[in-house]
């Protein structure tokens, strides 16, 4: 039976952000995941956690001035300390969460940088961070986004990503595979998923156009549901998507 997750940084947006594990409680979720927890101390997470009784299944490294269009850091060289500062800040909240596994946003081209040393410190700083969190067992996740919406991403394809973490070489690296930013930039759904699925560590979801939730677009999820289920994946599916409506009138596709 697939499980999915509910993304607490698109889903519930009418509530506080600490209010929003219990609604996510509220309608069925056993797990949830978030961009950032950051701006909280961690022991109000986790008491909103434990209150809700869901599962942290996943949230991001550090990224740069989010607000301010920044997605990620992990590629830019002149941001190496901040990187590895938010890696040791990542570490503490997910001790404390239980958290098994970290996404690292890659980041955005910067003008004049040479495409050879942003893949170089991407590298490097997936190593760093696989390494800080192997010894408890937590996994490290590299997602491309797709360059429509976010332009200048550096690593918007599957293969680009897969790639890079061959090359950084720890056990503890895995792909995030986002159905909506793969759907845009390549497609091939079915095929990627049964290629790679021992690379994959998290999956997330929406349909295409608009990123809203399954049955809006033009992707087949009962199909996709269905051979993920034959493939054997059982991690978890984040629904990583913009309600059509009240956040829990959109969950009629998961009957």
């Amino acid at each position: 039976m697939l499980r999915f997750s509910a993304n607490l940084s698109f889903l519930f947006l009418d509530r506080p952000f600490l209010d929003r594990f219990a609604a996510a409680a509220a309608s069925g979720f056993k797990g949830v995941e978030f961009h950032f927890p950051y701006a909280f101390p961690v022991d109000e997470v986790v008491d909103a956690v434990k209150r809700a009784a869901v599962e942290v299944v996943l949230f991001n490294l550090p990224a740069g001035d989010w607000a301010g269009g920044e997605r990620g850091i992990a590629c830019l060289p002149e941001r190496l300390g901040e990187f590895r500062d938010g890696v040791a800040e990542a570490a503490c909240y997910a001790e404390a969460l239980g958290c098994p596994r970290l996404n690292c946003i890659a980041g955005r081209r910067g003008p004049g940088l040479d495409e050879a040393l942003l893949r170089a410190t991407l590298v490097d700083n997936l190593r760093h961070a696989a390494d800080v969190f192997a010894p408890a067992g937590r996994q490290v996740l590299l997602e491309p986004l797709n360059s429509r919406d976010t332009p200048d991403f550096l690593i918007d394809r599957s293969a680009s990503a897969l790639a890079l973490l061959e090359e950084a070489g720890r056990p503890n690296l895995g792909l995030q595979y986002d159905i909506y930013h793969a759907q845009v930039m390549e497609g091939d759904l079915a095929n990627t998923l049964a290629r790679n699925l021992r690379r994959i560590g998290h999956i997330q979801l929406a349909d295409n156009p608009g990123r809203h939730q399954p049955g809006t677009g033009e992707i087949h999820f009962p199909f996709l549901f269905q051979h993920l289920h034959t493939l054997g994946y059982d991690g978890w599916i984040g629904c990583e998507y913009v309600p059509l409506g009240a956040t829990e009138d959109s969950f009629d596709w998961m009957l």
